[in-house]
């Protein structure tokens, strides 16, 4: 820890010099032409080659995923809001693309109503599981543009995953250079889960938010990182990683006075209360303070179990019984692969020395993805805000040709639409 906090220091030093491949277009663009590009202008020649690669990616996965699903016709058989519909593209409003929907034309309606005949603990399914960030912004763009849920749900979360990109783009940039920071937007794009990227789910929503939160801190910015954060809290449960990344480099950053006293210390103390206050007015409008972790447990069976559930799953799919009941195969087959990924990754991301908050981050992320009774076939899913594992592995890809890097990556881009689109919707739950 003391490596990567020590280094969260030393990289953001003024006048630091730049590693070689951290040299922008928007820089060599300006020397080429004798003249300094607007703001604007510096921002596209930065960002859009990035932003560009990994809107490809999704469009292919993408038309891999619809072609699927129409030489399947599974979906016209299916439930609509199980993975059916009446159009193949209709698959990515269901499942929790369902709720928010719901969410976003009515608002929510509180409560812990037991269900008859099961035992005193379990309770019917509520929307109040689901964090209003992500609905809010649904209803917002469906009032400004007249899309309905669906449009204005599919809206955000694209343009949400633009933003994601393009923070895991300048953090990886910021590691290990421009090209770094291309590539790891690229495996955004087609890691095992992405397909909810561009579908009606708020995880685009919340990378955006991890991503920049991150950059914020690695950057010094204190206070944006601080609202990044508390926002986040509005949006996922699983901010609480983020809230403690933040959290705790502020106050490394406290106690070394390397930024002052006020801004760390603000950041720190505003990180939560989008998380709080939220678990707090469910709450309230059950009349149970406790309601929201009860109606997760009793009506979504989601707890955290420290981790029994995954090694019990995991041992179901490698000896081959899948006897637990929330087992799917194909996806369950493609989170044990991740898995067996995961100590790469972290190799490859510990050798490019990050910074104290991508630590934390990273490692509560993958902590709370494993520790929690859920379904496992979404492990890949839950994985997919762990961003910073991307980035080590773009880093060590930086060096290969952009002939093999092409190559390499061609299968992996196709595919996804599989994996990570319809072995969840269609195969899975996602």
């Amino acid at each position: 820890m003391s490596t990567a906090s020590s280094t969260e220091s030393s990289s953001t030093e003024p006048g630091a010099p730049a590693a070689p491949e951290a040299e922008r277009p928007a820089e060599r663009s300006e020397e080429r032409a004798g003249r300094r590009p607007g703001r604007f202008g510096t921002l596209v020649e930065r960002f859009a080659p990035a932003l560009g690669a990994y809107a490809v990616v999704k469009a292919i996965g993408l038309t891999v995923f619809m072609l699927l699903l129409s030489h399947t016709g599974d979906y016209l058989k299916k439930n609509p809001g199980r993975g059916g519909g009446a159009q193949p593209w209709d698959v990515l409003g269901t499942w929790d693309g369902v709720w928010y929907q719901r969410i976003a034309e009515n608002g929510y309606d509180p409560q812990l109503l037991p269900m008859h005949g099961w035992p005193l603990a379990s309770y019917y399914e509520n929307s109040a599981a689901f964090f209003p960030l992500y609905p809010w912004l649904m209803r917002l763009v469906g009032a400004v543009t007249g899309l309905g849920p669906y449009g204005s749900g599919i809206a955000v979360s694209v343009i949400a995953s633009l933003v994601a990109a393009a923070g895991i783009f300048a953090i990886a940039e910021r590691l290990g250079g421009f090209r770094a920071g291309m590539i790891a937007a690229v495996i955004w794009g087609l890691f095992p889960g992405s397909g909810v990227e561009w579908a009606v789910y708020s995880d685009s929503l919340f990378v955006a938010l991890s991503a920049w939160a991150c950059y914020c801190v690695m950057t010094r910015h204190w206070l944006t990182a601080g609202v990044l954060a508390l926002v986040a809290g509005l949006n996922r449960p699983t901010a609480a990683a983020l809230i403690a990344a933040v959290s705790i480099a502020a106050l490394v950053a406290l106690i070394r006075r390397t930024d002052g006293v006020a801004r760390p210390l603000t950041a720190m103390l505003i990180t939560p209360w989008g998380l709080i206050g939220y678990v707090v007015w469910v709450g309230y409008r059950m009349g149970d303070w406790g309601g929201y972790f009860k109606l997760q447990r009793g009506a979504w069976n989601r707890y955290f179990d420290g981790g029994a559930s995954t090694v019990r799953t995991v041992m179901d799919v490698i000896t081959g019984h899948w006897n637990f009941w929330q087992s799917n195969p194909t996806p369950d087959l493609i989170a044990i692969a991740l898995l067996m990924a995961l100590p790469g990754l972290l190799v490859l991301l510990w050798r490019t020395r990050p910074p104290l908050v991508l630590v934390v981050y990273t490692v509560l992320t993958i902590a709370t993805a494993l520790s929690s009774n859920q379904i496992f076939g979404n492990i890949s899913r839950y994985l997919l805000p762990a961003f910073p594992l991307f980035i080590g592995l773009a880093v060590a890809l930086r060096r290969v040709r952009t002939s093999s890097l092409v190559g390499l990556l061609a299968m992996p881009v196709v595919a996804a639409g599989w994996y990570a689109g319809y072995a969840l919707f269609e195969l899975g739950i996602p």
